[in-house]
């Protein structure tokens, strides 16, 4: 059945199925081409009549994935030019001043890909929970993270605030509460998440946040954003203005940011290319003094973003999601292992002794996938909640436990394997046939509760506490949920002091 709802720039058509309402592909900026390139989002042009809003809209321009990811990862809709588009699912279609809590998907994809409107994504059962789900699309790689020569940064950053200043505006005629907003992400949608709660400019738009494998430390300060703008044009054969870059063709910046990122993979001193030294991502939120004042974790732990509850965890095998199917894994030798301990200012001898002592008959390869997952994710997510719990600020941290069965079980509880637990979307791929329903319902009833009322409740049963002095974590696995007091603690104090 179709169903209208009223919005600040016009009528929009959506669908009802089975007592949910989806509206898809909604405008919420203008098209960020033309004389709207590279400048901060406007607001998206009113329009007559009735929208048809019960198909996706189109990505933000992107390289998508590699071969050997792509079985993994779900390729986002085509690109376009009205590509700052949203979706809404929710139970209240049309229901003025509805009162139902509002989640508000970022979406990952190392800040170069993805979509809101990837099927994993799909807000049906979320909704189907009692909350209006939203998920959206921000402008990806050069587009959106590049530091231009005048100044301007952080364009993805901006429309992620430009979208949730729209649901401010209009979720209340979907059913929802523009007072209860809880946004949340995975990877780079958490790292958003951390740099919004930093951000001024965010402040008062959302209540509550959950950061799914992704925290406050990726960044990158002025210097180091300035140095990735002046190679990517040179790569692009274009003037380091902003002018330049503004009028090259987004497939010529994306070949150029990937040629870049190739160079980063190569780089041999950790600190050349700041966080993005060893090629997984050239763009990251800047610290540019102006929109992000601070890394996000330094600002959190002075004090930002303390009104906001947070929900923040990692999975047990991140990296195996990267280092799995490019075939690395069996090459890695465990001096190489040891090289990268020195480079993050770790004692090789006494940190491999630690990695070995967790890990029982672990190979050079699965150690290194530890050491990355631990560096890249884990700690940072600990350190986030420290911070946070220095404070006096709720937050909650949990572990996803559950190994994939896919690429013949080797990927374990990698990145990404939580996702479709949390929206009930049991086909996503890295998932794995026959994946549990139970855990799904367990996970969609922490994740909602939490955005009710900013606790994640009993998960399964059994009571989670907040973060505090004992480190408590809760482990969530395929068979049960249950709470751990500082797991993995023997790795996370090699890593203090280190920054």
């Amino acid at each position: 059945m179709d169903v209208t709802v009223a919005t600040s720039s016009g009528k929009v058509r959506g669908r009802e199925d089975g007592g949910v309402a989806a509206f898809l592909g909604v405008p919420y900026a203008a098209p960020p081409f033309g004389p709207g390139r590279m400048r901060a989002p406007r607001p998206a042009e009113p329009w007559s009549g009735v929208r048809d809003a019960r198909s996706p809209g189109p990505s933000a321009p992107q390289p998508g994935y590699t071969p050997a990811m792509a079985d993994l990862l779900a390729p986002a809709p085509p690109s376009g030019e009205d590509c700052l588009n949203l979706n809404v699912w929710t139970p209240a279609p049309g229901r003025t001043g509805g009162r139902l809590p509002v989640m508000v998907w970022i979406h990952g994809g190392a800040f170069r890909n993805g979509a809101g409107a990837v099927p994993t994504y799909d807000g049906t059962r979320l909704a189907a929970d009692g909350v209006v789900c939203v998920t959206i699309n921000y402008r990806l790689g050069p587009e959106g993270f590049l530091l231009l020569p005048d100044g301007t940064a952080n364009l993805g950053l901006l429309d992620q605030i430009a979208a949730l200043e729209w649901v401010q505006a209009n979720i209340a005629a979907f059913g929802g509460d523009p007072a209860n907003v809880t946004v949340f992400g995975e990877s780079a949608g958490a790292i958003s998440i951390a740099a919004l709660m930093a951000m001024p400019r965010a402040r008062g738009l959302f209540r509550r946040a959950i950061a799914q494998s992704g925290a406050g430390h990726h960044t990158h300060p002025e210097e180091i954003a300035r140095r990735l703008t002046r190679r990517l044009a040179e790569l692009a054969g274009v003037e380091p203005t902003s002018e330049a870059l503004a009028s090259a063709a987004p497939e010529r910046l994306i070949a150029a940011d990937t040629a870049l990122r190739a160079e980063m993979a190569r780089a041999s001193d950790p600190g050349e290319w700041g966080e993005s030294t060893g090629g997984g991502t050239s763009v990251l939120p800047v610290v540019d003094g102006a929109t992000l004042p601070a890394r996000p974790v330094d600002a959190i732990a002075a004090g930002a973003g303390r009104d906001v509850d947070l929900l923040t965890g990692t999975n047990s095998d991140e990296f195996r999601f990267f280092l799995v199917p490019t075939g690395m894994a069996p090459h890695v030798t465990e001096e190489a292992v040891a090289g990268l301990m020195a480079a993050y200012g770790l004692d090789p001898a006494a940190a491999l002794e630690v990695y070995r002592a967790a890990l029982p008959g672990a190979t050079p390869g699965d150690l290194l996938a530890a050491v990355l997952t631990d560096h890249a994710y884990r700690i940072p997510a600990v350190r986030l909640a420290e911070a946070r719990s220095a404070q006096g600020a709720a937050t909650y941290v949990y572990e996803f436990t559950r190994a994939t069965p896919v690429r013949d079980g080797l990927l374990g509880a990698c990145h990404t394997a939580e996702i479709g637990f949390v929206f009930g979307t049991l086909t996503d791929p890295v998932l794995g046939e026959d994946a549990p329903a139970e855990l799904s319902a367990r996970m969609r009833a922490a994740w909602t509760s939490f955005a009710r009322d900013g606790h994640p409740g009993a998960a399964g049963g059994v009571e989670w506490p907040a973060y505090g002095d004992e480190r408590v974590v809760m482990l969530i696995g395929a068979q049960a949920s249950a709470p751990a007091a500082d797991p993995g603690g023997d790795r996370r104090r090699l890593f203090e002091g280190v920054r």
